[in-house]
């Protein structure tokens, strides 16, 4: 009878023991979920410097350094922090399209609204083929200062809907953000006031809204992508555009191709120079800043 009673107790206690941990594993599980599910750099940046000072936990999709999102594919852990999260937001405007399949029944955060797209032309001549991929319009507004900070009103003005109590903090929060957003906008003006030139040649196709915010001028964007560079015409094209047009650089960038950038360095001595999409990395403000100096550098 006692070596049962033993028996039973010992079976009750790995139970209990089993419960507890099952509850702890649980927990942290709970723990590690975010409310709010970012994709990109300046989204997941923006978000969490609204979010600071509430108990919101904001987590970012695309960690990886990446050129672009055209054939980007998701992670099992990256889906699941959007089945768990609250909210996704996402930058708009078609860059997040890898990304509508799996947003269909989600509470999404468009960050683009209200923001005015530029319309990318296109040159059949010159242009790769890469239908595919070309967006109608250009999604990468945040390399504007002032979209920026737009967008990021936008996204203070949907939390506050969906978490009124914290409102007078995403408030505060933000005139700290549109301070920083004033400041980067007047250091590349101020900067980029007296360039030898204002003419750019970019290897990545997402750099309107940067020229456009520091009247600077783009006379060629290629979207070149590895295994699939420049052809012949257009390298001859873009050698022509350099001298004709006595360019001092020529800018890729941080994480795409630079083939088609050296072979025209080789034809025409002209320098190369990197740029960054603020796409990925640790930080937008940074990229952007690297972004003013290295122009200043090359057209200074």
């Amino acid at each position: 009878m006692r070596l049962t009673w033993m028996v039973n107790m010992k079976k009750l206690l790995l139970i209990l023991f089993i419960c507890l941990m099952l509850t702890a594993i649980i927990g942290c599980s709970n723990h590690n979920t975010v409310q709010l599910a970012a994709s990109t750099l300046p989204v997941f940046e923006f978000t969490s410097r609204l979010c600071e000072g509430t108990d919101l936990r904001v987590g970012r999709l695309v960690t990886e350094s990446v050129s672009c999102l055209h054939d980007y594919s998701l992670q099992v852990s990256q889906m699941r922090m959007i089945e768990e999260a609250d909210s996704v937001i996402i930058s708009g405007a078609g860059l997040e399209d890898f990304l509508s399949d799996i947003l269909a029944d989600r509470d999404v955060i468009d960050a683009s609204e209200n923001i005015s797209l530029i319309c990318p032309p296109h040159n059949d001549e010159h242009e790769h083929d890469h239908s595919d991929h070309h967006h109608e319009t250009d999604p990468h507004f945040w390399l504007s200062p002032n979209h920026a900070k737009s967008m990021t009103e936008s996204i203070c003005t949907e939390l506050c809907q969906r978490y009124p109590h914290y409102t007078s903090i995403f408030k505060e929060n933000l005139v700290t953000l549109q301070k920083d957003f004033d400041n980067l906008q007047e250091y590349g003006m101020t900067q980029l006031s007296e360039l030898t030139t204002r003419e750019l040649v970019t290897f990545h196709d997402g750099f309107s809204y940067f020229a456009e915010s520091f009247d600077l001028t783009i006379l060629e964007s290629i979207e070149e992508e590895s295994g699939s560079e420049a052809s012949a015409a257009q390298i001859i094209h873009l050698v022509d555009l350099v001298e004709k047009n006595a360019l001092p650089a020529i800018f890729v960038e941080t994480n795409g191709s630079d083939a088609c950038a050296g072979i025209i360095h080789n034809e025409t001595d002209v320098e190369i120079y990197m740029l960054d999409m603020a796409m990925a990395g640790n930080s937008y403000f940074d990229a952007m800043y690297h972004n003013i100096d290295t122009v200043k550098e090359a057209l200074g």
